[in-house]
């Protein structure tokens, strides 16, 4: 059931809320495997910024030995593509608090 209300997100390399009706038009009961469901996924996300995090210094690694400018700036450009994806990655860890609310309020 509530495999409906996500879907995988090849960039961040998790699920991600997919609701295709209103939060408060869903059950008590559906509301509630959600959060279980995305509390599992949640879990998931220090993980994953730990690994994005080791990609980063890896490539800071390689940019300080690097003497190619046009390298550089691709690893440069990567660098910021990985910590885009740790700051999507913590604003989506603290939509818990926004559903919790939701489900405390609602």
């Amino acid at each position: 059931m509530t495999g409906n209300h996500f879907k995988w997100d090849e960039r961040l390399e998790i699920e991600l809320p997919d609701l295709q009706q209103e939060w408060e038009c869903l059950s008590a009961w559906e509301r509630a495997a959600i959060l279980a469901y995305w509390e599992t996924v949640r879990g998931r996300i220090p993980d994953r910024i730990m690994a994005l995090e080791r990609a980063i210094h890896a490539l800071q690694a390689r940019l300080y030995e690097e003497e190619d400018f046009e390298l550089s700036c691709l690893i440069n450009f990567e660098v910021a593509e990985l910590a885009s994806r740790i700051n999507d990655l913590h604003i989506w860890y603290r939509t818990d608090q926004e559903m919790e609310s939701r489900r405390h309020s609602g």
